[in-house]
């Protein structure tokens, strides 16, 4: 199969019939094998019918649905879970992505060889304050955090090597940083595709300002889990040495201090609290870190490695690496 796409929804009934017939058409065009996989995040309204629908009059597509709101995270997951095709297109359903784009960004992964190609939606026609300022500001941190140089991450149009998604979970809210993910996962090469970016044509957006802040704190979430999961002693027995040294070292000096320069009293002096607490806070980070390195230890997939390729050697199913919960 080329192609599967995997469409998140959220009470879009009105736009899933038309959204479908506009895939199909690029379908039909370019003379693609695919399947559309539909995945209800939980709605409200009529989305499921429809999906039913057209599901019945159409076995390419295929449904999913949610007994309740996960989020575009978990059906991204699920929809990875299921997804056939060499190349995987992930795209919104509210029709502000155009399948026209599709063939493109396929040719992009397959003769330019990209992991991953992410669109970016250049010219934006959200409102500016609420959205567009936001969303510069969080793709920039997101840059300088990852890494990985693409102007937006938050774009739902994408395009994955079928071996990304199988080798990856998508959890929580990390949908933003599914490039990351990858880049945790061993991929290296990251494409980018300006893409028309049109105007919601029924309903209202899903997401408010609390996604920028969710965002940020996802982001801060991944990168210090991707980075120490399995070597939690590395980050919290160093920052918790450091600190009780400190406090030592200041400690040590007011011993020395009273007996041979100064008689005030230790506990008259605003430094040996100063000392103390960060003895405290030295230790405690040390146990963390220790705690950490136990867990890790003993975690069923502590020695869970993605292998690309073998020879002459069959290797079982590992535990995705992707999944950092």
């Amino acid at each position: 199969m080329d192609l599967s796409i995997v469409i998140p929804l959220l009470d879009e009934e009105e736009s899933l019939n038309e959204l479908v017939a506009e895939i199909e058409k690029v379908m039909y065009e370019n003379n693609f094998s695919y399947e559309i996989i539909l995945i209800d995040d939980g709605s409200t309204d009529g989305s499921w019918k429809i999906i039913e629908q057209i599901g019945y009059k159409h076995n390419r597509i295929k449904g999913i649905k949610f007994q309740r709101n996960y989020g575009k995270s978990a059906a991204l997951n699920e929809g990875f879970k299921v997804a056939a095709g060499d190349i995987i297109i992930t795209m919104d359903a509210d029709l502000q992505d155009n399948p026209s784009e599709i063939p493109e960004l396929r040719m992009m992964v397959l003769q330019d060889g990209f992991d991953i190609v992410s669109g970016w939606k250049k010219k934006r026609l959200d409102n500016t304050l609420s959205k567009n300022i936001p969303s510069k500001l969080f793709n920039a941190a997101t840059r300088k955090v990852s890494g990985i140089y693409l102007h937006d991450f938050n774009c739902g149009l994408k395009a994955y090597k079928k071996k990304v998604v199988k080798s990856i979970e998508v959890y929580g809210e990390m949908h933003r940083y599914i490039p990351l993910l990858a880049k945790w996962a061993g991929f290296k090469k990251f494409g980018e595709k300006v893409v028309e970016h049109r105007r919601r044509k029924y309903g209202v957006t899903k997401f408010g300002w609390d996604r920028f802040i969710n965002g940020f704190l996802d982001l801060v979430s991944i990168v210090f889990v991707g980075k120490f999961r399995k070597r939690p002693m590395h980050f919290f027995g160093l920052w918790g040495t450091l600190a009780f040294v400190f406090g030592l070292s200041v400690f040590i000096y007011l011993v020395i201090s009273k007996f041979f320069f100064d008689k005030t009293g230790m506990t008259q002096r605003p430094l040996f609290f100063f000392a103390i607490l960060a003895m405290i806070i030295g230790s405690q980070l040390f146990l963390a870190g220790f705690l950490g390195e136990l867990i890790s230890r003993n975690s069923p997939d502590r020695n869970s490695y993605l292998v690309e390729e073998t020879i002459g050697v069959h290797l079982s199913p590992a535990p995705l690496e992707g999944n950092l919960e």
